[in-house]
């Protein structure tokens, strides 16, 4: 049988860190307890989503400044592309994450960063790596925010690439002036539906609507390679809290439809056997380590994006349990 690790912490809440899903006992339904539950989930695995999505209670961050004019110089914003497994590449920035697929038949790009960046990261990215940017068939485009949708109007002009959202988040889109974050808007192409499968060559990827963080978030699983052997990542595909609000949808509605996604994605990546976790936000799945990691790597050496089914899960639980502490707190509970 297999052994299984139990934490209790001090407000009684006792977590299977390894094994079955994390359990609630003696707690009642609290802030406390699911910040428990969602910190004994991260471990010293993800304490960059634990700490976005589940900060300590009264902490504070700095009001922000002004904002600049005009895109950040290069400088802030530029990294290194890095291949990742045999047939997937991070080409994104040093906070924004974008994923490139590569198949028999061409393509396929997981966001598209901002259009000041896109051709620097993505494009010429592409060519660093031995890969033809012409040859991107297809954008995933997560979530209709502008710095993950801002760069494929470029990519749909320069290339001809085929721009898939969920219908609610093109009908987010064409709702924000210019894209949301000063962005320019794709012409609305393919609308993604629950579980739709997207082939090309070789690879079939898998997408699901997860509803929450915006309300027609795409996560999605993709079957990679490393050195021949096979995995299957699991892109969660929209994070923070930072919800969508609109008159006939209040912030219980989105915590809601926030937990229910990341339950149902958990449940659909466990049933695939998903190992590899990966975001949109190098900060979120451990990126800005790993990608650094994977420069250093050596024959034999594990692939540090590799965290196994129980890291996908406990991922998934972070997020999942920390929506459920902000959905108490704004009922009012501890």
């Amino acid at each position: 049988m297999k052994s299984m690790a139990l934490t209790v912490l001090a407000t009684g809440v006792v977590v299977a860190v390894l094994g079955a899903p994390v359990a609630l006992a003696q707690s009642g339904d609290t802030a406390e307890a699911h910040r428990a539950a969602a910190k004994a989930a991260a471990g010293q695995d993800f304490v960059g989503l634990l700490s976005s999505v589940c900060p300590e209670p009264r902490a504070q961050t700095a009001p922000a400044g002004p904002r600049r004019q005009g895109p950040p110089p290069a400088s802030e914003w530029h990294v290194e592309p890095v291949k990742v497994f045999d047939n997937l590449y991070f080409v994104g920035q040093s906070e924004y994450s974008a994923w490139a697929v590569s198949t028999s038949d061409g393509i396929i790009v997981i966001d598209t960063i901002f259009d000041y960046s896109v051709e620097d990261e993505v494009v010429n990215g592409l060519k660093k790596l031995g890969l033809d940017p012409s040859k991107i068939k297809y954008a995933i485009v997560s979530h209709g925010h502008g710095d993950h949708s801002g760069g494929a109007k470029f990519l749909q002009d320069r290339f001809g690439t085929r721009i898939l959202m969920s219908a609610a988040d093109w009908d987010l889109l064409d709702r924000q002036t210019n894209g949301g974050l000063g962005q320019p808007k794709p012409k609305r192409d393919m609308v993604v539906t629950d579980g739709q499968k997207l082939t090309l060559g070789d690879t079939t990827l898998t997408m699901y609507l997860t509803p929450g963080h915006t309300p027609g978030t795409i996560s999605t699983l993709i079957p990679v390679k490393d050195h021949g052997a096979p995995h299957l990542v699991a892109e969660w595909g929209g994070t923070g809290f930072n919800f969508t609000i609109t008159p006939d949808r209040d912030r219980l509605y989105w915590f809601d439809t926030y937990i229910t996604s990341a339950e149902k994605f958990r449940d659909i990546a466990a049933k695939a056997g998903a190992d590899v976790i990966i975001a949109n936000h190098s900060n979120l799945d451990g990126s800005k380590t790993k990608l650094q990691l994977l420069t250093e790597r050596q024959p034999g050496d594990r692939n540090p994006y590799v965290v196994g089914a129980d890291g996908v899960r406990r991922y998934l639980t972070v997020a999942d349990e920390c929506a459920r502490a902000g959905l108490v707190a704004l009922k009012g509970r501890p």
